[in-house]
């Protein structure tokens, strides 16, 4: 493994003001002491913009306090006359690729804008990196690729040939192009499978978000496979510090016997490592939003409860084995759903959005299958 220095560094976020990117964006800018950071994000209206700005803001309130450069591009890595622009001008040494299109249900009807930004968008990062020879490309992957698999905790050495949802597929796909550029092209770089990500300002189309939306006016949340699943949950804490770790410890570029590249190319999980019941879960949002004054004390929970079928594209459980993390990087994330889910819930207490910011408001059906980050 090649260490990276972070300061003094040229880094590019994309998928900044998104959930990860945005935290991710702030951390850095928290523990670097000099340097550039390149946030992009084509803010568009998949979920309520307000959410996306209110981040943004966030971001550049920390900017504000730190002593690292921070911009913000508003644009897609799906044009690849703004990524060629971008790597140009920057010369970036360090790459994170956040940006996707997300959901699993979603992909179902929309499975158009997928093309564009997880197999488009991300082939335009790869030619990118190829011709300015980045330090170390990491980018998201997704718990989604092991589809069906019966063997839990699910391990990187697990085949995943079986994708159950467009989204999974496209992910598979980033996996796949990866290693081959690397390859070729001696590109050090690693994919990350997050498992069920959550936290403060998450996507509202995200179980726990949406249901607390609809709880909240009085709607029925529907439980799919009648409650019967079991989900990996990882804090965004947590997540950002596996990705922080990871950035500062690319793939060595070395040749084999054969005088060629070996692909310098890693893949980890990054998952709670304890799975849990759904049912447990949503026991313990309830509880919690009572607890942050939320929900009043007598709200009838089991009133606004519906048990429905499995629904298209979604999987019953979630596990993660992230020994090669700990083993590598030494980091095994750590925060529990009680302390997640309160830290949400309080979040959500306080806050409200701007109503001058025109984005679009709908939120999806709440579900336990909802999309992996």
């Amino acid at each position: 493994m090649q260490r990276v220095e972070l300061n003094r560094k040229t880094i590019l976020v994309t998928g900044c003001p998104g959930f990860i990117g945005a935290n991710l964006v702030m951390r850095l800018m928290k523990d670097m002491t000099e340097g550039t950071i390149v946030s992009l994000d084509n803010m568009n209206d998949y979920y309520d913009v307000r959410l996306k700005r209110w981040r943004l803001r966030e971001v550049e309130k920390a900017a504000q306090k730190s002593p690292v450069r921070h911009v913000f591009v508003e644009g897609s890595i799906a044009d690849r006359d703004l990524m060629e622009e971008l790597f140009r001008e920057y010369q970036f040494d360090v790459v994170v690729n956040l940006a996707a299109q997300a959901g699993v249900r979603y992909s179902i009807d929309h499975p158009d804008v997928y093309i564009e930004s997880n197999l488009i968008g991300f082939y335009n990062i790869l030619e990118c990196c190829r011709h300015h020879m980045v330090e170390h490309l990491v980018y998201a992957s997704s718990s989604s690729v092991y589809g069906g698999n019966k063997k839990v905790p699910f391990s990187t050495d697990d085949k995943v040939d079986n994708p159950v949802s467009l989204y999974a597929a496209t992910k598979k796909s980033n996996e796949l192009l990866a290693h081959a550029y690397s390859k070729l092209y001696n590109i050090p770089s690693t994919g990350l499978r997050f498992f069920t990500v959550y936290g403060p300002a998450r996507r509202p189309d995200m179980f726990y978000f949406s249901a607390t939306e609809k709880l909240v006016r009085g709607e029925t949340i529907r439980i799919f496979n009648y409650g019967d699943m079991k989900r990996d949950f990882t804090y965004i804490d947590d997540i950002v510090e596996g990705i922080l770790r990871v950035m500062q410890g690319a793939p060595e570029r070395k040749n084999g016997a054969d005088g060629l590249p070996v692909p310098p190319y890693a893949v980890y999980n990054i998952g709670g490592g304890q799975p849990e019941n759904l049912l447990d879960y949503i026991s313990t949002l309830q509880e919690e939003l009572v607890r942050a004054g939320v929900l009043p004390q007598d709200y009838d929970f089991e009133g606004h409860r519906e048990l429905v079928g499995m629904q298209m594209g979604d999987v019953p459980v979630t596990y993660a084995d992230s020994a090669a993390l700990e083993r590598d990087f030494g980091f095994t994330p750590k925060i529990g759903i009680r302390e997640g889910l309160r830290r949400f819930c309080e979040w959500y207490a306080a806050y409200t959005p701007e109503e001058d910011d025109k984005g679009n408001t709908e939120n999806t059906d709440s579900a336990a299958g909802e999309g992996k980050a």
